[in-house]
């Protein structure tokens, strides 16, 4: 089935338009733009290139997708936006370019992105993620796989969360949030192991027991993170979870949220 394009929406004649994708009243899709098959953007949708987008998505009114960087030191060059399959954009969703050729602002798959989001330039998002309505991104962060991030939650540029997080509503982070547990404060405080999040995404008893041991060694004793890590690695040796833990929190630019 060919794409369905409304007669009032403009459309670069480079765009490549994946069969089945609907494009709706006063969409403007500029040149450089790749949109997948059975895409959905219901009105006033603005996606500007180099943009590629997977299949499957839908856009809802006023969305801004593709534009370039807010970062003072771009210069023009052709950067880029990629974004995978699946994925939901809310009304006013905005979603930049990177600043740099090369290495472009990456969304995964399967993310529902509520109202008002913003995804800044150079951000790289994973899979399964949900972003409440005025979450919002500065640039260069980082989110991996299955995060929830709360409403009106702003992100420090350069910040990092890990997966299985979640975000609490009007937290300001500022630091890395890691992963598997609950960050909430302004500042960011961690809270608690997201049981429930590990719960519902099938993790299983076992993993579970020790990520909260380790959160009770990591982020309520009184050891320093060196001390904290150490025990916790000598206690769990095996567990991927308490590793990718342990690595995450090791390898931080920002410090880590406690």
């Amino acid at each position: 089935m060919s794409a369905q394009i409304h007669p009032t929406a403009i459309v670069d004649p480079s765009a490549q338009i994946g069969a089945g994708t609907v494009i709706g009243p006063y969409c403007i899709i500029g040149p450089d733009v790749v949109l997948g098959e059975n895409c959905w953007l219901q009105h006033h949708v603005t996606i500007c290139g180099p943009s590629r987008i997977g299949n499957n998505n839908r856009f809802y009114a006023y969305g801004s997708i593709g534009q370039q960087t807010q970062d003072l030191k771009y210069a023009g060059e052709p950067t880029g936006l990629e974004i995978g399959d699946n994925n939901t954009f809310r009304e006013f969703v905005s979603v930049h370019r990177s600043t740099f050729p090369g290495e472009p602002t990456r969304v995964g798959s399967h993310g529902n992105f509520l109202a008002y989001v913003h995804i800044a330039h150079d951000c790289v998002v994973g899979d399964h993620c949900i972003f409440s309505n005025n979450a919002t991104l500065a640039g260069h962060v980082h989110v991996e796989h299955h995060v929830i991030i709360g409403g009106l939650t702003p992100v420090h540029q350069f910040c990092r969360i890990g997966c299985y997080a979640m975000i609490g509503g009007c937290t300001r982070l500022a630091q890395d949030a890691p992963p598997y547990m609950i960050a909430e404060g302004s500042p960011a405080e961690i809270r608690a192991l997201n049981s429930i999040g590990l719960d519902r995404n099938g993790f299983s008893k076992e993993a579970m027991r020790e990520l909260k041991d380790a959160f009770k060694i990591l982020f309520r004793s009184k050891l320093n993170f060196k001390e904290a890590i150490e025990e916790v690695r000598k206690k769990f040796p095996a567990s991927p979870e308490i590793c990718h833990l342990v690595e995450f929190i090791e390898s931080t630019q920002r410090g880590v949220t406690r």
